[in-house]
């Protein structure tokens, strides 16, 4: 991974609208070969070439849900870290990510409900200019008050 903004907590009183974190990892051949083993998915699309090269796709793409383990890695590490709690995320692909792409993952603050710890998070990655995922969290963030 390049480019990763620090890890730990922002807790619920610290968190801001229009706060952001990110990270970025390339995708490789091993992450989709663990992700299939751990998913169980062993879509040829994402395993075989051969099979790939004749879908839509034309060649080998990354499962989607590992491109969307990345925004879980920024909320669960970063924005707002330790000890955040995941109530409901939304997904839409808009394009694939193929082995050996520069994934960027951000997620940025939308809205805060500070009496019940809530955030809403605006999702996306991105490879290059091109937009692959775009979402929307929501997240049970930790607060001091509870340490």
């Amino acid at each position: 991974m390049l480019d990763n903004m620090p890890r730990g907590t922002i807790c619920i009183e610290d968190i801001e609208v229009g706060m952001r974190r990110h990270l970025r990892k390339e995708i490789t051949d091993r992450d989709i070969e663990m992700f299939a083993e751990v998913s169980t998915d062993h879509n040829p699309v994402h395993l075989d070439d051969e099979y790939a090269h004749d879908t839509i796709f034309e060649g080998r793409i990354a499962h989607g849900m590992l491109t969307a383990g990345l925004i879980s890695a920024v909320i669960g590490e970063q924005l707002p870290g330790h000890g955040t709690i995941y109530m409901k995320q939304s997904l839409t692909f808009m394009a694939p990510v193929r082995p050996g792409d520069m994934v960027f993952a951000e997620v940025e603050v939308k809205d805060i409900e500070h009496a019940r710890r809530r955030v809403t998070l605006d999702c996306h990655c991105s490879v290059g200019d091109t937009v692959v995922l775009r979402g929307e969290a929501l997240v049970l963030a930790p607060s001091r008050k509870f340490d």
